[in-house]
C-alpha cells in the first residue's frame, strides 16, 4: 500500500509542478513538497527497517509540513486580499457608472 502513496505523491506533484505553476509560480513549492512525499513513502516502502516516520526523520518531516504549509498559507492570503481589493475596486466603479447613468 505504500507504494500507491508513493505513486499518489509523486503525480500529484509532477502535475502541480507542470501543469499548475502556469498559473501561479507558488506550485513550484506546494509540487516539490509533494514529490519530497512521495519520496519519504517510497523510502519507508522500501526500507520499512528505516522507520522514517518516527524519530528524527519524522520529526524532520513534521518540521518541513509545518514550514510549507505555513509559507502556502501566507501566499494564499496574500493573494485572496489581492482579489478582494480588485473586487471591491470594480464594485466601486461600476457603481459609479451606475450613477452617471441615472442622471
Amino acid at each position: 500500500m505504500g507504494y500507491v502513496y508513493a505513486a499518489m505523491w509523486l503525480i500529484a506533484g509532477l502535475i502541480l509542478i507542470f501543469r499548475l505553476t502556469k498559473e501561479n509560480k507558488i506550485f513550484y513549492v506546494a509540487g516539490g513538497f509533494f514529490l519530497v512525499l512521495g519520496v519519504w513513502w517510497l523510502l519507508d516502502s522500501l526500507f520499512p527497517d528505516w522507520k522514517v516516520f518516527q524519530g528524527t526523520p519524522g520529526a524532520v518531516l513534521k518540521v518541513l509540513t509545518f514550514i510549507v504549509l505555513v509559507v502556502l498559507a501566507i501566499v494564499f492570503f496574500i493573494l485572496n486580499r489581492r482579489g478582494w481589493k480588485a473586487e471591491a475596486a470594480m464594485n466601486k466603479m461600476q457603481e459609479k457608472d451606475d450613477e452617471k447613468d441615472n442622471f
